[in-house]
């Protein structure tokens, strides 16, 4: 019953938005084994939201709060996080490629099996944060900046050598 009236929400959501009328299209807390491409969520509060195995291709997170949300296995290519609050989120098997990081915190957050292309991470803060070999030589070799709310540079937050 809970996914019925989370799916009517999202499409009357998108079907109110595709109007030009502002209807928050995250109103549900589950979008598990969704297509969201191109969905809206900039400025959200996402807290503990399930996105697991969801599309989200060039989703607008931008300066959301998903603290404790699950990705897992999500998709999100040429998806833009920046200034997204990451803090303990599950990242673990999701795609971020194209993704833009950037002033993002993904402090504590869990993405051991994540994989990370092409993406813009300047001023992401990665404390506490494992990563496998092959993805923190990924982005130890872009990293750069400091993250204006807890002052931690990118290249030391992940621990690049």
């Amino acid at each position: 019953m809970a996914r019925l009236i989370a799916s009517l929400v999202l499409a009357l959501s998108l079907l109110v938005c595709g109007l030009g009328i502002a209807l928050p299209v995250f109103a549900a807390k589950e979008f598990n084994k969704q297509v969201l491409i191109g969905a809206d969520f900039h400025g959200a509060d996402l807290r503990a939201t399930t996105f697991s195995l969801t599309n989200l291709r060039e989703a607008n997170f931008k300066g959301a709060n998903l603290e404790g949300a699950s990705l897992f296995g999500a998709k999100l290519q040429d998806a833009d996080l920046s200034d997204a609050n990451l803090r303990g989120a599950t990242l673990d098997s999701a795609v971020f490629d194209g993704t833009k990081l950037d002033q993002a915190i993904l402090e504590d957050a869990f993405a051991f099996n994540t994989r990370f292309k092409n993406v813009s991470i300047v001023g992401a803060d990665f404390t506490n944060v494992p990563l496998r070999g092959d993805s923190l030589k990924i982005l130890c070799a872009v990293a750069s900046g400091t993250n204006n709310s807890t002052g931690r540079s990118t290249f030391n937050s992940l621990e690049c050598e």
